[in-house]
């Protein structure tokens, strides 16, 4: 059964996180923009802000109301904090007859995520699977994700960009999370309460709330539906594994060639990307060595560099590998899509390239690029 709790009270359920040792990230206007930032309560979140968003193009706007969750996706998702983009993994020391290895300490800390939308949560599943759900389970990653606390938020709002309707994904959270709010402006500022664990249900009766009625569960339901039925972008994703594997000579990959800087944007925001490389970086000292990994791309000539050179040394071939892996390869290696239909790579691609436009094409549409 459903709960509703009112504005004040959010406050008080982070509160109670912080008292029981959580650190919380949560949604925050930075450097104008909305980003997942640690906060410290409720007059930290982008209250009456909203993410205009279009190809190429992102702006804060007011909304003239209290929202505190008036927005869709956040500039940058969660995975910088669990795939960290640089880490260090061992330290190297000189002896007097070999090298040492020290192995960086795992640390850990309890995390809040507060305010987690239903295409991050899907991409945080997307990342255990490739992190800790094979042979070789990636220990830092695993030690930063345990006891992840998350209250998720159904979109009330959809962005200019987001497609994650047709990806499955959005916009209600139906995974992933401890609670689930749906922020209900109609009438009475409240949010409608959605309990998915005992860990949910424990903070939940830590703070007053009351049983909701109909009249809340169906505000409730129209809010997502609006959002629901507002997408930016929509993609046809019937049988796309195959269409892109029978269609790697087709000449749209000459035209997004000639409009793509391979300036790696596109991976640096996707929630799922996990491309990397691991260096050797000296210090001052000669006898001491760090072996870092850090993130890579995609989209860099020399990331599929090979004894005698690239194996993708042009942009049309990078680019080609990145949207025929999210879309059709991820599929065979992981069992699922690699795109949650955030539109980030949409957003923040300096030349408005749109991945669902370059599908369309592929497939035989006509894609017209939207004002």
């Amino acid at each position: 059964m459903s709960r509703v709790v009112d504005p004040p009270v959010l406050g008080e359920m982070l509160a109670e996180l912080v008292r029981t040792g959580h650190t919380l990230i949560g949604p925050t206007v930075r450097d104008k923009a909305i980003a997942y930032e640690e906060i410290l309560g409720l007059a930290d979140l982008p209250v009456g802000w909203t993410a205009v968003q279009s190809g190429g193009r992102y702006q804060l706007e007011q909304r003239g109301d209290g929202a505190f969750f008036g927005f869709a996706s956040t500039a940058q998702s969660y995975r910088p904090l669990f795939h960290v983009p640089v880490e260090r993994l061992v330290t190297l020391r000189r002896t007097r007859q070999d090298w040492s290895v020290e192995e960086k300490p795992i640390a850990s800390r309890k995390l809040a995520l507060i305010g987690a939308r239903a295409c991050d949560l899907q991409a945080l599943a997307i990342q255990d699977r490739i992190f800790m759900g094979g042979a070789f389970a990636d220990r830092h990653y695993a030690a930063r994700r345990e006891g992840t606390f998350v209250v998720a938020v159904n979109c009330g709002v959809a962005g200019g960009t987001c497609f994650c309707v047709s990806m499955g994904t959005g916009p209600r959270a139906t995974h992933g999370y401890d609670l689930a709010l749906t922020e209900i402006l109609e009438g009475t500022h409240r949010f409608v309460v959605e309990v998915a664990t005992e860990a949910g249900s424990a903070l939940l009766a830590a703070v007053p709330s009351r049983e909701a009625n109909g009249d809340d569960v169906a505000a409730a339901e129209r809010t997502v539906d609006r959002a629901r039925h507002s997408m930016g972008r929509s993609m046809d994703t019937r049988g796309i594994r195959d269409l892109l594997y029978q269609n790697l000579e087709h000449p749209r990959w000459d035209d997004v060639a000639s409009r793509c800087l391979s300036c790696t944007n596109c991976t640096l925001v996707c929630p799922t990307c996990f491309c990397q490389t691991v260096e050797d970086v000296p210090s001052v000292d000669p006898d001491v060595v760090e072996r870092r990994r850090r993130w890579d791309s995609c989209f860099t000539e020399e990331h599929s560099h090979l004894h005698g050179g690239s194996v993708r040394a042009s942009t049309r071939a990078r680019y080609r590998q990145w949207l025929t892996h999210k879309l059709a390869g991820w599929i065979d290696q992981f069992g699922m899509s690699g795109c949650v239909g955030c539109g980030r790579c949409i957003t923040w691609c300096p030349t408005a390239i749109d991945i669902t436009e370059e599908v369309l094409a592929i497939r035989g549409g006509d894609p017209e690029k939207p004002a």
